[in-house]
């Protein structure tokens, strides 16, 4: 059975989705981009403070559907401008040191309220 991950933790959602939905052991991040709690949006910031950002409210999301960055699967990681790759991989590291997860990074025209980088997660629980 579906149910919808909600946490103070991370950015509120914007519109007509969930911060998560998680079954009996998956956990379905939403796409996470670089704005705190509190909405402060880091669209101005280093790739690297952008990544940093929405990993942080990866992890919230899944902290509160009883998972942690050691049960991510896969990561999809969205990116405006490639030539940010190693940067934002420099970041990216520091949260998964020990048997990363699959990722694909892929390169977008457009990302939401012009950030520079948008991440969303699978886990299982």
């Amino acid at each position: 059975m579906k149910r919808t991950i909600e946490t103070e933790a991370a950015p509120a959602a914007v519109g007509a989705y969930s911060q998560a939905t998680a079954t009996d052991d998956l956990v379905f991040t939403a796409g996470q981009i670089p704005l705190t709690p509190d909405g402060d949006l880091l669209d101005h910031a280093d790739i690297d403070v952008q990544t940093q950002q929405a990993l942080d409210n990866v992890e919230a999301v899944l902290a509160e559907a009883g998972a942690s960055m050691d049960d991510v699967l896969k990561v999809t990681v969205y990116v405006d401008d490639i030539e940010d790759f190693e940067a934002m991989d420099a970041a990216y590291e520091t949260f998964f040191d020990q048997e990363p997860p699959a990722r694909s990074a892929v390169e977008v025209a457009a990302l939401p309220k012009g950030v520079g980088v948008e991440i969303e997660a699978i886990a299982t629980t």
